[in-house]
């Protein structure tokens, strides 16, 4: 894994993409990353679902952006450090997050477990799409695959 670049720190859309610094430690970048989300979701949580859905679609298409910017810039697709794409995965995870602190964890390891494994399709999308797009996709569709999880897990308890 290459270190974060100095540009992280002096440029703010290097800054974003990596999230907001998250995506510079050394190991594990894309946990960290995920964790550093973990607050930031709780400033928006309480959104109705359309307001939510709103800034998911806008979050996804900056990120689109920020990431391909930021790829770009650094000569490398998708270096390990750039994190917005697990931002906006985590926060599709948790779209309609039943109340509890245990759920918030539930979808956090759903989410990273599906962000690793890479499961079809998310693997051949991350091999096939480049650009922003290809970075924020694999990371949208384990989000989507971890909320799939979360919710089932939720009806399943409620039965």
């Amino acid at each position: 894994m290459k270190h974060a670049p100095a540009s992280v720190w002096r440029n703010p859309i290097h800054f974003l993409a990596f999230g907001l610094g998250s995506g510079a430690v050394p190991k594990a970048p894309g946990t960290f990353g995920t964790l550093a989300a973990i607050p930031i979701w709780l400033l928006f949580a309480d959104l109705s679902l359309e307001y939510y859905l709103l800034l998911l679609i806008l979050s996804f298409a900056l990120g689109c952006w920020l990431c391909g910017k930021t790829s770009d810039d650094l000569g490398v697709h998708d270096h390990g450090g750039i994190v917005w794409d697990e931002f906006v995965g985590l926060w599709i995870t948790y779209l309609a997050m039943p109340e509890g602190w245990g759920w918030v964890l539930i979808g956090f390891l759903l989410f990273r477990v599906f962000d690793i494994l890479k499961p079809w399709p998310i693997g051949w999308v991350d091999k096939r799409v480049s650009g922003g797009l290809g970075i924020m996709l694999d990371d949208v569709l384990a989000g989507i695959m971890a909320l799939g999880c979360v919710q089932a897990l939720n009806y399943l308890i409620l039965i």
